[in-house]
């Protein structure tokens, strides 16, 4: 007797404490906005578990098979996260019952624990009811909060997704730096270009904030091979930086260029990865990337002043944004293309970045 009453005191300990951290990795998953240092660990463990294997097999296919099957993932992973946490529960409420009910080894455990099953059931002590009523409370509000999140997530992958596809247009894919200054360059549309930094300030804001909330969002893959938001993101602070380095008082440089490398610190850090070394611009390619600002009359620095200046802005976000795209198995974009050598050769007349 004192054998199954210790028993049932353990097993209503175990139970309450499943049922609470169940709760609260919910709670905190699919609720509470996040911050960057607190991310629910049973999540994190799971995706952590789930995504390199199953980034190691889509890497023995071809890239765009590969693309595909690492698109499969994001959606995926939501699905096992519910298990997880759906059977966590389910187990927590039988352990409970099981105690209230008095340790009675029969098929109560298995048949009344049903966490979307109403309450009612079998016949019983008050105490079982209760946890019975308790339990189903319980899979309803988990049912609708559900319900209510995947709108979310997907209103946001659409938002991001309308941003990245809009630069594609202008940048090619990926989008490049040198495309987009460039474009700015050869028509003479530097205003339109500072414009643009203003609204991608708006969108690496919406995208840091989106993210942290909702992490899975950053294993969701574009619709297009050779899209995706964090070559999207790196691209536009690498204008930013490239401006902000040639032209020092453009203030819309440095807002875009401040908060893009805050985002990819942020998201880097929300998945423990540790910079990772990278040098994505060579001497040649920025030699022709100042042409087009030189040839346009918008550089008021000299070149070496401006090279000095763009590596050390570099090296404070290259680094994440290497290891992010490492992680995710996403391209980062190049800063130069080879056809856009040719076009900056064409005689241009710019006007001032900030105007006159």
């Amino acid at each position: 007797m004192r054998t199954l009453t210790a028993m049932r005191v353990l097993a209503g300990i175990a139970g309450v404490v499943l049922i609470f951290l169940m709760l609260s990795e919910f709670f905190v998953s699919f609720m509470l906005p996040r911050r960057v240092k607190r991310d629910p660990r049973i999540a994190r463990g799971l995706n952590r578990l789930l995504w390199r294997p199953w980034r190691g097999l889509a890497r023995q296919f071809e890239p765009a098979t590969a693309d595909t099957l690492l698109g499969f993932f994001g959606p995926l992973a939501l699905i096992v996260q519910l298990v997880v946490w759906a059977i966590g529960l389910v187990i927590g409420y039988g352990l409970l019952e099981w105690a209230v009910a008095g340790g009675s080894f029969n098929h109560r455990f298995l048949s009344s624990s049903g966490l979307f099953l109403s309450a009612g059931g079998e016949g019983g002590s008050t105490g079982v009811r209760v946890v019975q009523l308790l339990e189903a409370a319980t899979g309803v509000g988990v049912l609708f909060i559900v319900i209510g999140y995947m709108p979310s997530v997907y209103s946001a992958f659409s938002r991001r997704e309308t941003a990245v596809s809009q630069l594609a247009t202008r940048g090619g894919s990926p989008p490049a730096a040198g495309t987009l200054l460039h474009r700015a360059a050869g028509r003479e549309q530097w205003r339109d270009l500072e414009r643009d930094l203003r609204s991608w300030e708006e969108w690496a804001a919406e995208l840091m904030e989106t993210h942290l909330s909702y992490p899975l969002l950053s294993f969701y893959r574009s619709q297009h091979v050779g899209q995706n938001w964090l070559a999207a993101l790196t691209a536009m602070v690498d204008v930013a930086a490239f401006v902000k380095a040639t032209t020092p008082d453009v203030e819309g440089a440095d807002i875009t260029y401040r908060i893009g490398r805050h985002a990819l610190a942020d998201l880097a850090h929300q998945f423990s990865l540790e910079p990772a070394e990278v040098d994505r611009l060579t001497d040649e390619e920025f030699d022709d990337l100042f042409a087009i600002l030189e040839r346009s009359t918008v550089a008021n620095v000299d070149s070496e002043t401006a090279r000095r200046h763009l590596d050390h802005l570099r090296a404070e976000y290259e680094p994440n944004a290497q290891a992010l795209a490492d992680f995710l198995a996403l391209e980062l974009p190049p800063w130069f293309r080879g056809g856009d050598v040719a076009k900056k050769a064409r005689p241009t007349v710019g006007r001032d970045l900030v105007g006159r």
